[in-house]
C-alpha cells in the first residue's frame, strides 16, 4: 500500500446536502422550508422549550427542594472492604482507587466502622469515625488523617 493509494472507508465520507441549487437538485424552490411561516423566514424559529403559546411543559410541572451547590461530595470507605490488603500495607487514596473501593470525583475520604479489620494497617484518610479510630488501632495499625 502506497500514500497515494490511501482511501477512507465506503461511507465515511458524505457530501452536505445544497439547498436553494434548482429545481434538478431536489431541493429547489423553497429549500426544504416548506411554504411561507415563521420557520420559513431568515432568522425564523421559535425557542428551545416553546410550545405556540401553551404553556410549556417546564412551566407545568411542579418544582420542589433545591441542589445545594456547596455540599461536600464524600467518598465512603467500610473496615470491612480493608481486609483486601495485606497486612502491614499503607491504604491511602492511590491503594483505595487501584482496589475499586473508591471511585468519581470526591471532597474527602471518610473511613466508617462497618465490619471488622483482622491485621495492622496504616490508614491515611481525610475523616474517621470514633468507632473506625478505635478498630484499626485495636487491630494493631495505625490510622492517619490528612
Amino acid at each position: 500500500m502506497k500514500l497515494n493509494e490511501l482511501k477512507p472507508p465506503a461511507g465515511s465520507r458524505k457530501n452536505r446536502k445544497r439547498l436553494g441549487r434548482g429545481q434538478g437538485s431536489g431541493r429547489g424552490g423553497t429549500a426544504g422550508k416548506g411554504h411561507k411561516g415563521q420557520n420559513a423566514r431568515s432568522g425564523g424559529g421559535v425557542r428551545i422549550g416553546f410550545e405556540g403559546g401553551q404553556m410549556p411543559l417546564q412551566r407545568r410541572l411542579p418544582k420542589r427542594g433545591f441542589t445545594n451547590i456547596f455540599r461536600a461530595r464524600v467518598a465512603e470507605v467500610n473496615l470491612r472492604d480493608l481486609n483486601r490488603f495485606a497486612a502491614g500495607s499503607v491504604v491511602d487514596l492511590k491503594a483505595l482507587a487501584e482496589a475499586g473501593l473508591i471511585k468519581g470525583s470526591f471532597d474527602f475520604i471518610k473511613l466508617l466502622g462497618g465490619g471488622e479489620v483482622d491485621r495492622p494497617l496504616t490508614v491515611k484518610v481525610d475523616k474517621a469515625s470514633a468507632g473506625a479510630r478505635a478498630k484499626v488501632e485495636a487491630a494493631g495499625g495505625k490510622l492517619e488523617l490528612n
